[in-house]
């Protein structure tokens, strides 16, 4: 029972927050009760808070990983705020502000200087890596962070080289331009990644509001801190030290509480290796923080997704060869002397084919540089191969080929169950495949 001894209508709350009981009066009205009305002030405040910075319907309107993130990378652009100062104060001083002697056309030469490399650096990257960062974005988020402290750090020290300075803030600006290219593209990577109700604009916008107060925060931090660095250069190489650690380690963590249920390669050769182990895939959850994040770890064979075919096959035999046995939508071929293994994808290769394309190589590279005695998962066959691998040449034996291709089709639709069945996302990947396809004449349906 409740007030005036009547249960209420109904009960009303605004996602998980806010609570409220309708009841009826005698005079026919209804009366809004809040729950909790000892509590409300303070609920305001914090749900007006919330709404201003949080994307509408948070926490349910996320990923669960989302505040964990946010809250480190908040911390890592208080940090870099702080440091971007100390380097502007230290470039404006060295195009001679406050400097009689100088001029405003040298200053005005050095500074398009500056834009116009980064602005080549810009475009140079983006052809270069572009479609590589939502592979890997955590490891080139991390990156961009890395190589924005060495920015920094060239402008800070670049007065301290006059004769050098131009040429210091010009390569200073070439990499603060790689970092706003890899830091904006992997942020709206992750941004797709905690966006769990089509609200990716919601999310974003939201992170921008956030980003905005805590430059503020540095900016008011900053004019108690210029007055006393503007001078004491012992003291402006202190607090960058001190700032940057606060800023690597920030990043470190805000890009180590990220859990991506979709797979890339780094992730997919962890959850690979482990079920080659002990016969279960381990989830998202377990996967992610044992995700390197320093790029290009743990690659001991090239992988080479959507080759073209001219690239891997010189003579109809072989492709032939390739074919026989095989009834997947792709092909797979391995240079050992170069360490590299090409996949080619047919057209009509969908995102569990190149799943199992990558598990295929990547089974092939634990084949060759790892042990799979203990292995629970087709241990015969495992060890069978392996010992032929080591032995022969894998790119001559197609009776080798053959057989890898029937332990995948013997042991992938068991992995591929255990990865829908932990959660991790299979309709879609970032493995990073070429484009590149081939249309080979193939008889009856293909199956896994």
């Amino acid at each position: 029972m409740t007030e005036f001894g009547t249960l209420p209508l109904c009960t009303e709350s605004y996602g998980s927050r806010r609570a409220w009981r309708y009841q009826p009066l005698p005079d026919g009205n209804l009366r809004c009760v809040p729950d909790r009305p000892e509590t409300q002030a303070y609920r305001s405040l914090r749900e007006v808070f919330m709404s201003v910075f949080l994307p509408q319907g948070y926490p349910e309107s996320v990923s669960p990983d989302y505040l964990a993130y946010q809250i480190w990378d908040t911390v890592q652009a208080f940090a870099s705020s702080i440091t971007g100062t100390l380097a502007t104060q230290a470039v404006l001083k060295g195009v001679g502000v406050g400097d009689e002697t100088s001029t405003v056309a040298a200053a005005t030469v050095t500074w398009i200087l500056k834009d116009g490399t980064g602005m080549l650096g810009r475009i140079l990257f983006a052809w270069s890596k572009g479609n590589k960062l939502d592979c890997d974005a955590k490891q080139w988020r991390l990156f961009a962070d890395v190589l924005n402290d060495v920015a920094i750090l060239m402008e800070i020290l670049a007065p301290a080289f006059p004769a050098c300075f131009t040429l210091i803030v010009c390569i200073s600006g070439f990499f603060k331009c790689i970092v706003g290219v890899a830091g904006g593209a992997t942020r709206a990577a992750l941004t797709m990644h905690q966006a769990r109700r089509d609200n990716m604009a919601d999310v974003s916008a939201k992170d921008g509001s956030q980003e905005t107060l805590v430059n503020l925060a540095g900016l008011l931090c900053s004019l108690f801190l210029i007055p006393l660095v503007a001078d004491n250069l012992h003291l402006t190489y202190s607090l960058y030290g001190l700032f940057t650690i606060l800023h690597l380690y920030a990043n470190y963590r805000a890009v180590r509480a990220v859990c991506m249920e979709t797979l890339n390669q780094a992730r997919l050769r962890l959850v690979l290796h482990h079920f080659l182990r002990w016969g279960k895939v381990p989830g998202p959850a377990l996967a992610n923080p044992e995700e390197p994040l320093l790029l290009g770890c743990r690659q001991q064979l090239r992988l080479i997704l959507g080759a073209p075919l001219h690239t891997v096959v010189s003579s109809t035999a072989d492709f032939q060869k390739a074919l026989e046995g095989n009834s997947s939508n792709y092909l797979l071929f391995f240079n050992q002397p170069a360490g590299t293994v090409s996949v080619i994808l047919h057209q009509q290769a969908d995102s569990v084919d190149v799943i199992k394309a990558c598990s295929h190589a990547l089974i092939l590279e634990a084949l060759l540089y790892q042990d799979v005695a203990a292995s629970p998962v087709d241990r015969e066959s495992l060890l069978d191969l392996q010992r032929r691998l080591r032995e022969e040449h894998y790119k001559k034996n197609w009776t080798t080929v053959s057989e890898m291709h029937q332990l995948l089709d013997r042991i992938f639709p068991t992995f591929l169950i255990g990865l829908m069945s932990v959660g991790w996302i299979t309709d879609r990947n970032l493995l990073g495949p070429e484009e590149w396809r081939v249309d080979w004449t193939v008889d009856g349906k293909k199956n896994l």
